[in-house]
């Protein structure tokens, strides 16, 4: 049984808007596998708030290394696609960091991707140098959920996560910090904003990839963002699960295509929907029926059946976003192949090197 449906409007998309425009290899900046088994030990504590979106959780309960690759052959059947793998699900706490990070661990090996080792702030420095080293990380991911727990979800930083003594070993290496920016203001916010400018001024060795485009999922998210982040000449951006034709224009307007990789965010771009822009949030419009309770998350809304047959893959959607804003800028086709594989390819040859010459 295959893993999903691909429909005959899937592959009508497919053929006719997305086969031409992408390169024949593709790297997939931004990808999370773990297996439900693992993520069934990490429990968290009774009456603990939760400080993530609930909708991704709708998607898929796992995403095996397996499963990866497949999405990839279904969704692009003529194309070579590999991936830099992190943990996802329910990370939890620091105990439960080795599970997932060995899985991970094991999976780069056995498939040739490349992955990056999920942090936590609490690790010290040696810590996270040897859980690096000898896990044949590139570098490191976190996320704002495992900040001190004091924090109210509003005012956690980026430093409360990625702590300046662990970013000093990784500056020290030379490799990658995957930052999701907090704050209900994404990108835009200027604690963020000060703060990636800080990281970059005092850890200039290091490769800061702004995930998400900093969260700007809606025009309302970009504000002076670009401009304040242009002190900064070598930021790189990825537009994973980001569908913002005036995001990314914006972007690629600001950085060029030079500083722009592709992401997924897999395995939510495995989704059917499409999103709209509302009252300054976003909404994933999404069929009948098909991800539970879509009153579970507030960024869900259903629509009709037959409106529904005609949605394509999250994945797909992000893909034309880009495509249109791509034609808004004017890029070439070399420019495509820089943000779909060579700016990626470039970068993880350079840090695999750093750190393991």
């Amino acid at each position: 049984m295959s893993l999903f449906n691909v429909t005959e409007y899937d592959k009508q998309v497919y053929e006719e808007q997305l086969k031409d425009f992408l390169p024949s290899k593709i790297i997939d900046i931004h990808t999370h596998i773990w297996l439900k088994k693992d993520a069934a030990k990490i429990e968290k504590k009774a009456g603990e708030v939760k400080r993530t979106v609930t909708w991704p959780s709708m998607v898929a309960e796992d995403n095996s290394i397996e499963d990866l690759q497949e999405t990839y052959r279904l969704m692009f059947p003529d194309k070579e696609v590999s991936a830099l793998v992190f943990a996802g699900g329910a990370v939890g706490n620091e105990p439960g960091l080795p599970v997932i990070n060995s899985y991970v661990s094991q999976s780069a090996k056995k498939s040739g991707f490349p992955a990056l080792y999920y942090s936590h702030p609490t690790q010290s420095g040696e810590q996270i140098e040897q859980a690096v080293v000898q896990g044949g990380f590139l570098g490191l991911k976190s996320y704002l959920d495992l900040a001190p727990k004091y924090l109210p979800e509003a005012e956690i930083r980026v430093l409360d996560f990625f702590p300046k003594h662990q970013l000093k070993v990784i500056d020290r290496l030379g490799g990658i910090i995957m930052l999701h920016v907090p704050r209900h203001a994404r990108l835009k916010d200027p604690v963020n904003l000060a703060q990636i400018l800080e990281i970059k001024q005092q850890f200039p060795n290091l490769k800061l990839i702004i995930a998400h485009i900093g969260r700007a999922y809606c025009e309302c998210d970009v504000g002076n963002a670009f401009e304040v982040l242009s002190q900064s000449a070598d930021l790189l951006f990825d537009f994973c699960a980001n569908t913002s034709e005036f995001a990314m224009t914006k972007m690629l307007e600001s950085v060029g295509p030079q500083r722009v990789l592709f992401g997924s965010d897999m395995p939510i771009l495995r989704m059917r929907m499409r999103r709209i822009e509302e009252n300054n949030t976003y909404i994933n419009l999404i069929p009948p029926g098909m991800y539970g309770d879509p009153s579970l998350g507030s960024h869900l809304r259903e629509v009709s059946k037959e409106e529904g047959e005609k949605m394509t893959f999250f994945m797909y959607e992000e893909i034309l976003a880009f495509k249109r804003a791509s034609e808004t800028v004017g890029l070439s086709k070399s420019d495509v192949e820089d943000a779909f594989y060579n700016n990626s390819r470039n970068m993880l040859d350079e840090v695999a090197g750093n750190i393991y010459k």
